[in-house]
C-alpha cells in the first residue's frame, strides 16, 4: 500500500513545463508544520517535494499561489539522477492524485474564514472545470 495525504502551504507559484507529447508537469513543495515544539518551544516545518501532472498540474498553476493551503493526495515515488558534480542523487516525491484547494486568507491570517467576496458570473471551480472538460 502506498498511500500519502498531506495539507499545507504551498512554497512557492507553480511553473508549468510543457513536456514531449503535450505533457505537462508542475513540480512544487508542501511546507507542513509538525505537530509538536522543538526543544525551544518553536513548531518546525517539513517541506514536502511534490509533482503533478496533466490536468492537475494546470489546475494548480491557475489556482494556487505562493501560500496556499491545498491538501494534496496520492503516493510516493522515489527516483535517482546524477548532478553536476557526477554524484548520484536520491530523491523521494509525492506523485499527486488529487488536490483539495481551501479558501482561507494569506499563510500571516491563517486559521481565519475569508469573508465570501462577490463570485463572478463566469468562475467556475476546479471540479466544475474537469467536468465540462471531461463531457462528451
Amino acid at each position: 500500500m502506498n498511500h500519502v495525504g498531506i495539507v499545507g502551504r504551498t512554497t512557492k507559484d507553480l511553473e508549468l513545463r510543457h513536456l514531449s507529447e503535450g505533457r505537462v508537469r508542475a513540480y512544487f513543495s508542501i511546507a507542513t508544520n509538525r505537530p509538536f515544539k522543538n526543544s525551544e518551544g518553536k513548531v518546525d516545518a517539513d517541506f514536502v517535494q511534490c509533482v503533478a501532472w496533466g490536468r492537475t498540474a494546470e489546475l494548480m498553476a491557475k489556482y494556487c499561489g505562493k501560500g496556499s493551503l491545498v491538501g494534496i493526495k496520492g503516493r510516493l515515488q522515489s527516483r535517482t539522477y546524477v548532478n553536476r558534480e557526477n554524484q548520484k542523487v536520491y530523491t523521494m516525491e509525492v506523485q499527486t492524485e488529487e488536490v483539495q484547494f481551501y479558501a482561507l486568507k494569506a499563510p500571516g491570517e491563517a486559521g481565519k474564514l475569508q469573508t465570501t467576496p462577490p463570485i463572478a458570473e463566469d468562475f467556475v471551480l476546479p471540479e466544475q472545470e474537469i467536468k465540462l472538460v471531461h463531457q462528451p
